[in-house]
């Protein structure tokens, strides 16, 4: 099986950009690239393609416009930080998604959310009356309300989590670094990125040895993480750089970016 030409039969995908994605090293917000961002998922959108967007960065821009100069790890300050950061950041999405006469709408979860029964019936049914609406969901975990610091570990589980509750075909993660490598390839110039990974065991896990930048949380462990939730429900995984988005056409049409980890269809899924 071809699995990349397989994407291109994706009907419904969940994007996850990080906060290194959506921030500037400072931790004020990159408007270049999330302008770039609104204008691909709209017009993926107009291709009839449901598109749902996990957003990072609330509490590194709320920090940013707090003025500290790292992710507060006080959970008072985070939660400040997240209030800011999370309004600051809709606005700004709502306005990009305008230019393109895309609405958009707000999602934000807890554990809870997922946990409850009754809770996860109705956050079904608000993400699929969103979709049919043509409305792109824009999701985050709620930390401002959150007591726990990582209440989903961080924004790769809630995707994998979210691209699970709406029967998505494919999960993106716009990360910094363009796949899954043998080695780090930032200390080691002879890495080699891996295309495709049908199985993933102790070696690929063992590959997995990054750390996330001061503004994030989230390192390539994590994204392993994603992709064993993913796969085994049938969702494939794509990790790609998210400097330009347009990668996004490209993984869509199935071209050789980053690492995708194919999902596996069953019966149970």
């Amino acid at each position: 099986m071809d699995y990349r030409k397989e994407l291109a039969k994706c009907n419904r995908i969940v994007v996850k950009i990080g906060t290194s994605m959506v921030t500037h090293p400072n931790g004020k917000i990159n408007l270049e690239r999330m302008e770039h961002l609104a204008r691909v998922l709209a017009d993926i959108r107009n291709r009839g393609i449901d598109v749902i967007l996990v957003s990072s960065g609330a509490v590194g821009v709320g920090a940013g416009i707090l003025g500290f100069e790292q992710k507060p790890t006080d959970i008072r300050m985070k939660q400040a930080s997240a209030a800011a950061g999370q309004a600051s950041m809709m606005q700004i999405y709502k306005r990009f998604f305008a230019e393109y006469n895309q609405n958009v709408a707000q999602i934000l979860l807890t554990k809870e959310d997922i946990k409850s029964k009754n809770r996860r019936v109705n956050l079904e049914n608000t993400f699929n009356t969103v979709l049919e609406l043509g409305m792109i969901p824009i999701v985050n975990n709620n930390d401002a309300i959150t007591i726990d610091e990582i209440e989903f570990s961080d924004n790769d589980n809630l995707s994998a989590v979210v691209a699970k509750l709406v029967g998505a075909d494919l999960l993106v993660l716009l990360t910094d670094i363009d796949g899954l490598y043998d080695k780090h390839p930032k200390e080691y110039k002879n890495a080699v990125r891996l295309p495709i990974v049908t199985k993933i065991d102790g070696t690929v896990r063992a590959m997995a040895g990054d750390k996330g930048s001061a503004f994030s949380v989230g390192g390539m462990q994590t994204k392993i993480t994603a992709a064993e939730m993913c796969v085994c429900t049938g969702t494939s995984m794509v990790i790609a750089l998210g400097e330009n988005p347009r990668v996004l056409y490209r993984i869509l049409e199935g071209e050789d970016i980053g690492t995708l980890f194919p999902g596996v269809k069953n019966e149970d899924n």
